[in-house]
């Protein structure tokens, strides 16, 4: 077990800053590396909210291998998995991206239109719940390829149910922090912030859900703060 629980999942800090010095950073689009250093100078330690590089070079290249054109984010923050998407997606391809705070999304959108990408994402600042609901009325069910969540933790089980219905049978439902900085193979009696044992136990519910769920294939990776790839088969 880790000494102290931090954003990484890796053993030591130092494993994971390698990763992203050899491998991540020297490949990070210009406008994300700007969108990445824009997201620390204003939210400080808050920025730790965004995918880390190499999370979102995974993402990029999973997206371009199920060619992957219409999509949903639920949760985007300043933007950077957005972007990353965005960059990913065909010119034609199109983003929904939900969150309720426009303020921190306009931090990244700079960014994201020097990227020439803005034109890819509807940006919708609302409850996702509500955006979901309109979607499926307006005939959408099944026809998004990919869904990233990076939301309130909590409501990860109840998004699922949603995204089932919006994610085509062979589409992926992709979810952030299920590993929680390894806090989910900790003992409740190890030391850790309060806001990581807040919130450990929501994660932890979800990955047994989501083990037991039979609609969909799965597979947990160690990367960033834990991914998890649910693929619907039903």
């Amino acid at each position: 077990m880790k000494d102290k629980f931090t954003g990484t999942i890796l053993q030591s800090d130092a494993l994971a800053q390698y990763i992203l010095e050899t491998s991540a950073y020297p490949r990070e689009h210009e406008q994300l590396k700007e969108l990445r250093m824009a997201t620390v100078d204003k939210y400080q330690w808050w920025s730790m909210m965004n995918v880390t590089a190499d999370e979102g070079q995974f993402i990029s290249l999973f997206l371009k291998m199920m060619n992957a054109k219409k999509t949903i984010e639920v949760g985007v923050f300043t933007g950077y998995s957005l972007l990353t998407t965005a960059l990913a997606l065909p010119d034609d391809g199109k983003i929904i991206a939900i969150d309720p705070d426009r303020e921190a999304y306009e931090t990244g959108l700079p960014f994201i239109q020097k990227a020439n990408m803005a034109h890819k994402i509807q940006f919708i600042q609302s409850d996702a719940f509500k955006v979901m609901e309109q979607l499926k009325a307006n005939g959408e069910e099944g026809t998004f390829d990919f869904a990233f969540v990076d939301a309130d933790k909590q409501n990860y089980i109840h998004y699922h149910e949603q995204l089932l219905k919006l994610v085509r049978v062979g589409g992926i439902i992709a979810y952030d922090n299920t590993l929680w900085s390894g806090t989910v193979a900790a003992s409740d009696d190890d030391e850790m912030a309060e806001y990581l044992r807040r919130v450990r136990i929501d994660i932890m519910q979800l990955n047994t859900f989501l083990a037991a769920d039979s609609r969909i294939e799965l597979a947990q990776l160690s990367i960033g703060d834990g991914l998890t790839l649910c693929r619907r088969i039903k």
